[in-house]
């Protein structure tokens, strides 16, 4: 695998490696469509999602270039989120359904997912430039492979330590900044999308340094993910309130807006926990000396 920033090599040749192969890929998914465009779009942005994580890694080093990358690969993100943030909301629908406490409860769901189906199916029918938006991502793609290959990352043995200890105490110190305010009486969704997007950098971030420690690296790189996942889980239910609220002509007047709304409530609450529960373990360690930690072994790896 590919995504690696490995100690006994050169950062620069590593970065370059790593972020042309993301881009790379991207690019593949979206000519070949192996499984078809829609499911080309969703891993085409999980790929420039790692590149945006690597990119942040190595900001303190090249910090005009990744946040101009950072920008751009954003915002072709973005224009390719349409049809995804609806599938989506049948993949939680889904689980709204596997997790239902009764009978009723569960074939008012099965009904919701259908409603839901319908809806991305209209909605993906209506983006009638989603084939131009793919072939832009393209071309986005490739002029950021290119202007990889002007950009320098070149930096010693303890030159980069020290660098990845500024990046992930600074990356920490987010994450722990937005579980707090996700802990709040006041606190919202957004708050919720913050900790998120954190939890998602300190994945990325042991899966890329994951040599220096595999073991240990790779156990936390899991948590990371679980967390990320349920947090996913508990905005995407956010969302589908919002949808419901909005469109409630959808449910032709049934009940099962009722129904969906209060299977929300509840699985919201449990999934809010168990994110803070698995996020006050994910992020127990001090920035500071986590961080020196991985400098450390940065530097012991790369020996």
């Amino acid at each position: 695998m590919s995504y690696r920033v490995r100690p006994d090599r050169a950062l620069d040749d590593e970065v370059h490696k790593a972020a042309a192969h993301q881009l790379g890929r991207a690019m593949a998914v979206l000519t070949d469509r192996p499984q078809g465009l829609h499911e080309a779009i969703h891993a085409a942005r999980k790929n420039i999602k790692r590149v945006r994580g690597l990119y942040r890694l190595i900001a303190p080093l090249a910090r005009e270039f990744q946040q101009r990358e950072n920008d751009k690969l954003r915002a072709v993100a973005l224009t390719l989120s349409g049809v995804r943030d609806a599938t989506a909301l049948i993949e939680v629908s889904r689980y709204l359904q596997e997790t239902a406490t009764s009978e009723d409860e569960r074939h008012a769901l099965a009904r919701v997912c259908d409603v839901l189906t319908i809806r991305r199916d209209r909605l993906s029918k209506e983006e009638t430039d989603l084939e131009d938006k793919a072939r832009a991502a393209i071309v986005t793609c490739g002029e950021a492979i290119e202007a990889l290959k002007d950009a320098s990352f070149e930096g010693g043995r303890r030159d980069t330590a020290r660098l990845f200890q500024k990046s992930w105490r600074k990356n920490v110190r987010k994450a722990m900044q937005a579980l707090a305010e996700c802990c709040g009486e006041a606190a919202h969704a957004e708050c919720f999308h913050d900790l998120r997007k954190r939890s998602q950098d300190y994945w990325m971030h042991h899966m890329l340094l994951r040599d220096v420690w595999p073991a240990a690296m790779h156990a936390k790189q899991l948590e990371a993910k679980l967390l990320v996942d349920v947090l996913g889980r508990y905005l995407d239910m956010s969302i589908l309130a919002d949808v419901a609220d909005r469109e409630p002509h959808l449910f032709n007047g049934s009940d099962d807006h009722a129904r969906l709304l209060e299977a929300i409530i509840s699985r919201q609450q449990t999934a809010r926990e168990e994110a803070l529960n698995r996020a006050r373990w994910v992020f127990a360690d001090k920035p500071e000396r986590e961080a020196r930690t991985m400098k450390r072994l940065w530097l012991e790896a790369a020996d």
